[in-house]
């Protein structure tokens, strides 16, 4: 099953705060792309963000994939 998840920064969230947690961002999502749990993923040209295609059995295993990332766990 293929699943869409579009980024959304929760308000207030500056990129300033952000930042910080950029490489480690990174570095998962190239984790969960090799493991091929992002199909694909796609940088938005509307505002700074990603847009991810997960490979996943159901929709609760993509919440949990993206439940690993950093900012998520951080709320941001």
């Amino acid at each position: 099953m293929q699943v869409l998840a579009i980024d959304r920064v929760m308000e207030g969230v500056t990129d300033k705060v952000l930042l910080p947690h950029m490489p480690a961002e990174l570095a998962a999502t190239v984790n969960l792309y090799l493991k091929e749990k992002i199909r694909t993923f796609y940088f938005r040209k509307d505002r700074p963000g990603v847009v991810f295609i997960l490979e996943t059995e159901n929709l609760d295993e993509a919440k949990e994939i993206l439940s690993t990332l950093p900012l998520v766990k951080e709320r941001l």
